[in-house]
């Protein structure tokens, strides 16, 4: 399952959140496929599209970061996916 994860950290966490991040990368736990990740440009937040069936490691990740960023994680789908999701709803009318 794809994920929507979109972040916002107030102006006091950017030290901090440039710090973790030069170290870590901000790279996700195992369990998930990071596909891509973008940055505001001057603000704190950004959005990034990840891939994981563990939930788990899905809240672990916002766990580690979230004493700098609050978190909105949404489930999301591909064109492709939508569409075939739609053939299939019309199908059953």
């Amino acid at each position: 399952m794809k994920f929507l994860v979109q972040w916002n950290g107030p102006p006091a966490a950017q030290q901090p959140a440039i710090e973790r991040f030069m170290k870590t990368r901000g790279l996700p736990p195992d369990g998930i496929k990071l596909l891509g990740r973008w940055h505001t440009i001057g603000e704190l937040s950004g959005c990034a599209i990840a891939e994981s069936d563990d939930t788990a490691a899905m809240a672990a990740w916002m766990i580690e970061w979230g004493d700098v960023f609050s978190f909105k994680v949404t489930p999301a789908i591909t064109d492709d996916e939508l569409g075939a999701a739609l053939a299939a709803a019309q199908q059953a009318k």
